[in-house]
C-alpha cells in the first residue's frame, strides 16, 4: 500500500507555488500601480492662470456684455454664449432686456466673432418671453443643451432693479444638434420656485451649473432666494442643487442647500459664493469640480475673487486644497493690471482639461459704460 505523503507534498507544493505566484502578482501589481498623488494629481487652477492677451475680450457695439459659457464645436471652430443688452437702457437692466447671443473663434481665446442671437425675446405669453441670461452649455450624445435663467414681467423701467422680472426668474434649458442652433426652447422651467415659502427657493431661482454625472445623468446647481414677508428682495441668496437623468428633465430637487460656511457668523452674510460653474473630472480623482466667486472672502481669504471647490458627490462641496483662483481682478499680457473684479467664471474644457477661464468684468465700475467677456489662458499641466 502506497503512502500518501507524496500525494499530500505534491498538493501541498502546488498549493504553496499558487500562494507564492498570488503573492507575486499582488506584488508586481502593486508595484506597477501608480500611486495615490499619480493617480489623482492636485488640481491648482490659481497657479495656471495667465496673463490674458489684449484681444482676448469680447466686446459688442451698443450693448453690455455678461456671462459667459464656451464650448468647442464638432466643426471645430470654439463658441461662446454670452448675455447682452442696449447700454440705452443701463446696466441693471441685465434682469429685463438681456438675451443670450452667439460669438465664434477658431481658436480658444478668440477674438470672437458675434454672429446671431440664440435665444431672443419671445413675448410676455411664456415663462421666459422677456428674458435670458445666465448661459451655461455642455454637449452630451449627440446634442448641445444651453442651460438659462428666463424671465418675465412688467418691463417697467425703475430706479434701481427691477423686482417684478427678478423674481421671476426660473431655470430652462434649451437643446440643438449644433451650435448655430436652431435652438428648441421648453414650455415651462426645468426648476421652479418651492412652494413652501419656508424652503431657501420659494421665491425665485436662477444662474444654473450643470454638470453630466459620471452615469450619464445630470448634476444641475442653482441659486435662490427665500420669500420673506414685508422685503420684496426676499432673504439671503443660497445655492441648491437637482438631479435628473436626462438633461431636459424631469429634475429632482436634493433637500438642503450647498455652498455653505461654518459658524453663525458666515450665515449671517447676504451671500457667501455667487456664479459657479461645475464639470465632473476623470483625470483629477474622479471628483465634480466648481469655480465661483467669493463674494466676503470667506474660502479663499481674497473678497470678490475666484475659489476652486471639490465634491465627491456633487452635494457636499469645500474648498480645495488650493482654493484660491483670483484675487480681484486681473492681468494683461502687456503688464497691465485690470482691478475690476472677475465675475461669471466659466471654463472651457477640451479632453476634461481646463485650458482657458471666462469671466464677465467691468460692469459694475463706478464709471463704466461698457462691460466685457475676457477670457484667461491656463498653462497646460
Amino acid at each position: 500500500m502506497s503512502t500518501p505523503w507524496p500525494s499530500f507534498l505534491n498538493s501541498w507544493s502546488r498549493r504553496a507555488g499558487a500562494c507564492l505566484c498570488a503573492i507575486a502578482f499582488v506584488r508586481l501589481a502593486l508595484a506597477a500601480a501608480p500611486s495615490p498623488a499619480s493617480a489623482a494629481p492636485v488640481l491648482d487652477l490659481g497657479a495656471r492662470v495667465q496673463p490674458a492677451p489684449l484681444t482676448a475680450r469680447l466686446d459688442v457695439p451698443g450693448y453690455f456684455v455678461w456671462c459667459g459659457a464656451p464650448v468647442r464645436g464638432g466643426d471645430g471652430r470654439y463658441h461662446l454664449f454670452y448675455s447682452r443688452w442696449p447700454i440705452r437702457e443701463g446696466f441693471l437692466a441685465w434682469v429685463t432686456h438681456s438675451e443670450i447671443a452667439h460669438a465664434v473663434a477658431d481658436t480658444p481665446l478668440g477674438p470672437y466673432r458675434p454672429t446671431d442671437v440664440a435665444l431672443p425675446e419671445r413675448g410676455p405669453q411664456f415663462w421666459d418671453g422677456h428674458c435670458t441670461h445666465n448661459p451655461n452649455v455642455f454637449f452630451h450624445r449627440g446634442r448641445y443643451y444651453l442651460f438659462y435663467m428666463g424671465n418675465r414681467g412688467d418691463r417697467e423701467k425703475v430706479k434701481g432693479l427691477n423686482w417684478s422680472h427678478r423674481n421671476h426668474q426660473r431655470v430652462g434649458v434649451a437643446i440643438a444638434e449644433k451650435p448655430e442652433g436652431p435652438w428648441r426652447r421648453l414650455d415651462a422651467p426645468i426648476v421652479d420656485v418651492n412652494p413652501d415659502r419656508a424652503a431657501f427657493d420659494s421665491l425665485c431661482v436662477t444662474n444654473p451649473a450643470a454638470a453630466v454625472r459620471p452615469d450619464g445623468g445630470v448634476l444641475l446647481i442653482y441659486k435662490a432666494v427665500q420669500i420673506i414677508e414685508g422685503k420684496i428682495f426676499g432673504g439671503n441668496v443660497r445655492y441648491g442643487a437637482a438631479l435628473a437623468d436626462h438633461p431636459e428633465g424631469p429634475y429632482r430637487k436634493v433637500p438642503g442647500r450647498i455652498f455653505e460656511a461654518e459658524g453663525a457668523e458666515a450665515q449671517k452674510h447676504w451671500m457667501l459664493a455667487e456664479d459657479p460653474f461645475v464639470w465632473f473630472s476623470e483625470r483629477y480623482g474622479q471628483r465634480y469640480y466648481a469655480v465661483a466667486r467669493d463674494v466676503v472672502g470667506q474660502f479663499t481669504g481674497a473678497k470678490g475673487g475666484i475659489a476652486l471647490f471639490h465634491s465627491a458627490d456633487g452635494l457636499h462641496w469645500q474648498p480645495a486644497p488650493q482654493p484660491k483662483v483670483l484675487g480681484l481682478g486681473f492681468s494683461w499680457a502687456d503688464g497691465t493690471a485690470h482691478p475690476s473684479q472677475f465675475e461669471r467664471p466659466a471654463l472651457l474644457l477640451e479632453d476634461g482639461e481646463p485650458i482657458a477661464l471666462f469671466g464677465a468684468t467691468d460692469g459694475y465700475l463706478r464709471e463704466g459704460k461698457i462691460s466685457s467677456n475676457v477670457h484667461l489662458p491656463l498653462r497646460r499641466p
